[in-house]
Formats: structure tokens, C-alpha cells, sequence
């Protein structure tokens, strides 16, 4: 699930794979790999991308639908 998350949001912001890239400071490959579930994604990277698409952590990680980050 996270995995299209991660996907999704970036998709709904229309950005692309080496933007994301950008901002997490890797390479456009490395971070394809996330988003295709190939490599598994440190939580800091993922708490990075809940900052910057201004979501939840539990959205990203598919346990809620609700992207507001306050309950």
C-alpha cells in the first residue's frame, strides 16, 4: 500500500519521480525503486514526504484514508 501511496501523492501534486528525488536527496532510480516496492523506504524519508505532501504518516502507510495529519 505504501507503495502506491507514495505514488499517488506525488501523482496528485504532478511532480516527478527526479523532483521527489530532488528533495529526498537521491537519485531518480534509486527513489523508482520505492515507489515500485523493489527497496523498502526509511521511515525518515518517509516522514520527509509526509512533511512535504502535508499528510499523515498513517496515510502514507495506508492504515488511514484521511490525509489530515491532526485526528
Amino acid at each position: 500500500m505504501i507503495f502506491t501511496r507514495l505514488k499517488d501523492l506525488r501523482e496528485d501534486q504532478d511532480k516527478s519521480q527526479l523532483e521527489i528525488a530532488n528533495i529526498l536527496g537521491t537519485s531518480q532510480s534509486y527513489y523508482a525503486q520505492y515507489e515500485n516496492g523493489k527497496r523498502l523506504i526509511p521511515f525518515d524519508r518517509v516522514i520527509e514526504l509526509a512533511k512535504y505532501y502535508d499528510v499523515s504518516i498513517d496515510y502514507i502507510a495506508g492504515l488511514t484514508n484521511n490525509k489530515n495529519k491532526n485526528w
